[in-house]
């Protein structure tokens, strides 16, 4: 775990009031994944591929199932900012234990599904959902472990869901009927 906190203070020795004002905004973006949902939900509604949607759906479904409802409790392992509590937080302490984290899960789930159908939309998605897991760092909330395993379980379930999506939706084309007509 050493490392880890080297890896912390590095962050905290980044501080500066423009910066501290910008990670906490986009952090926001993550929190209780209400961001992604409501970009799930309008893909759902207005993106033309509907198994975009589908896809970011099951992943979101999935990777809170594996994170928050299982691993988080399982595991529990303490926040860096309640191992270490000099470190003035710029950002209210989280309740919940630190492993995995669910910002970066959530965040990469839907990002990931994005890049699946949408290279473009995909790309910026990403790049978003990586600031998104690296505020988690610089606001001393998670360890780096945390943030990557969130980042793994959040790409391999909108994988996983985008296989899952795609070749139901090859076996039952009639998923796609809801779909509007453009």
């Amino acid at each position: 775990m050493a490392w880890e906190f080297d890896l912390l203070y590095w962050f905290q020795s980044l501080h500066h009031p423009v910066l501290d004002q910008i990670e906490k905004l986009i952090t926001r973006f993550g929190d209780k994944g209400l961001f992604w949902i409501a970009l799930t939900l309008l893909m759902l509604i207005f993106v033309k591929d509907k198994r975009l949607g589908m896809t970011a759906a099951l992943a979101l479904v999935t990777e809170a199932l594996i994170c928050n409802v299982i691993l988080k409790n399982a595991v529990q392992r303490s926040r860096p900012c309640w191992l270490d509590s000099s470190v003035e937080l710029l950002v209210k302490s989280p309740k919940d234990y630190s492993f995995p984290s669910g910002h970066s899960s959530v965040s990469f789930a839907v990002a990931v599904s994005i890049i699946q159908y949408h290279r473009k939309w995909g790309i910026a998605a990403v790049v978003f959902a990586a600031l998104i897991a690296i505020s988690r760092l610089y606001l001393f909330v998670h360890f780096p472990t945390d943030v990557l395993v969130g980042t793994l379980i959040g790409t391999v379930m909108a994988l996983i869901s985008g296989m899952i999506v795609r070749k139901g939706v090859e076996k039952h084309p009639e998923l796609m009927s809801w779909k509007k007509d453009k």
